[in-house]
């Protein structure tokens, strides 16, 4: 199936959540998730009309970054290892797995213009999971403040591989709360207005408690043909 029949698929999941819980469809942005798919599929996806792609891994990102540049918005949703952040850290707009001081060090020495981050959370207590802990947070985030290139824009999770929605809910409601703790504070360098969360499995689910972005890789660009 081409990537726009599947768009709009998408979208019409992403409208059906937000009217179940009152929400605007425009509060919510996709990502195409090409970790799997060549750079001619995400290409697809682009002429689709996706603004913003995501990679995994940095050889990924900067392979579809010789072919497209700066076209899409590029967002690293990956575990970022501290000593790859020089190969990517000129190319993306967000990082989405900020997830230890010594990586925010990294990426405040390294980058010539601020960098929006989410703070990984790992809310279901996964060993398999990177993230911090829920608790971890807001001492982590008041630790980032004289890093003057880092910007808190979210948190980002991911909620465990199951079809039990209590579970799935109860990890987005843990984040979703997280959120608003950190932006009752209105920290200048942390404002905290998005949260990341859902993919293709959980998306809707996601979306219904209070994700502004998505990470969509199977049921949008799914494999090569």
């Amino acid at each position: 199936m081409k990537v726009a029949q599947k768009l709009e698929k998408v979208n019409q999941q992403i409208k059906d959540a937000c009217l179940k819980v009152n929400r605007n469809p425009d509060e919510v942005r996709i990502i195409a998730v090409t970790k799997y798919v060549s750079s001619k599929r995400a290409l697809e996806a682009l002429e689709a009309g996706i603004l913003d792609l995501g990679e995994n891994r940095d050889e990924g990102l900067l392979e579809k970054w010789e072919t497209f540049q700066d076209k899409p918005i590029w967002h690293f949703i990956g575990s970022l290892q501290t000593r790859k952040v020089k190969n990517i850290i000129d190319k993306v707009d967000y990082i989405h797995s900020l997830d230890r001081l010594a990586l925010a060090e990294e990426i405040n020495k390294r980058s010539l213009k601020t960098i929006k981050c989410f703070v990984q959370v790992n809310v279901s207590g996964e060993e398999s999971k990177h993230g911090m802990s829920p608790e971890e947070v807001i001492p982590f985030i008041e630790r980032l403040k004289p890093l003057k290139n880092i910007r808190v824009d979210g948190l980002m999770t991911m909620a465990p591989f199951t079809n039990d929605e209590a579970v799935l809910r109860g990890c987005f409601q843990t984040l979703k709360q997280l959120q608003g703790q950190i932006k009752a504070y209105q920290i200048d360098f942390a404002p905290c207005t998005e949260l990341s969360m859902g993919m293709s499995n959980d998306f809707t689910i996601a979306i219904e408690e209070g994700a502004t972005m998505v990470r969509i890789g199977t049921a949008l660009v799914g494999e090569d043909d």
